[in-house]
């Protein structure tokens, strides 16, 4: 996606910004081919009742209330539809990051100061000194988002966010009682365990095996299977805190 120009708008204050996307996917792409010939296989749009292929401008859209009953939507009626906030970042509060469950987090972007305006460092500084993030409102490759803007180092970091209809959590009721030793075992096991978050260490291992593969491939290897760890199962909880600890 490419960058995208906006600008914070909160009170009477605007803060012309540029939106860079920080996630990049790390997959490995594979086509799809015809096993026979090795032709690539392609996506075709298709109405089987005139039984022809379509062009886009031969494409509507509809919603379908009841079994093959639809309601058509003009380009126009949707466009009508969209907010009024295009090209801007309103905030509408501002709101401790802790009280934000992290499931609702989606997708960031890091917001650069588009000129030198004394505004963007102003604003990075206020939300340094309060500790809370902008709860904001925006469209994005024309998709209305509710997102956070809140600070990494000095980094305006904007994080879309998911609605609350779109997050589902079960009821889970933990109604077992907790033996103290188990507990006890299980806090040191825990704590043995701590560490700090260095996300530099932490490489995707399917893709670096992927990688490799291709590699050996190119060079008329054969694919080595990776090894599977062979993981003995204790079923006695107890036993298993103090087996792991001792590990």
């Amino acid at each position: 996606m490419p960058n995208i120009r906006s600008n914070i708008s909160f009170g009477l204050v605007n803060i012309p910004v540029i939106l860079n996307p920080i996630v990049k996917n790390n997959d490995t792409s594979f086509n799809q081919l015809h096993k026979k010939c090795l032709g690539r296989i392609s996506y075709r749009k298709y109405c089987p009742i005139c039984k022809m292929d379509l062009k886009e401008s031969d494409i509507i859209k509809a919603y379908r209330f009841e079994k093959e009953e639809y309601l058509e939507f003009s380009k126009k009626e949707l466009e009508d539809l969209k907010p009024d906030n295009t090209g801007e970042i309103e905030i509408v509060s501002f709101v401790s990051l802790k009280d934000i469950e992290p499931s609702y987090f989606e997708k960031s972007y890091q917001l650069q100061p588009e000129n030198k305006s004394r505004a963007y460092p102003l604003f990075v500084k206020a939300l340094s000194k309060t500790n809370l993030v902008g709860l904001c409102k925006t469209i994005l490759n024309n998709k209305f988002y509710y997102a956070i803007l809140r600070l990494y180092d000095t980094k305006i970091i904007l994080t879309t966010l998911f609605f609350d209809e779109e997050i589902r959590f079960k009821e889970a009721e933990v109604t077992t009682k907790i033996d103290n030793k188990e507990l006890d075992l299980a806090i040191r096991l825990i704590e043995s365990l701590k560490g700090v978050f260095e996300p530099e260490k932490y490489r995707d291992e399917y893709q670096d095996k992927v990688k490799e593969a291709i590699d050996a491939k190119l060079k008329g290897k054969k694919v080595v299977k990776s090894k599977k760890r062979t993981k003995k199962e204790v079923t006695d909880l107890m036993k298993a805190l103090e087996k792991s600890l001792k590990k």
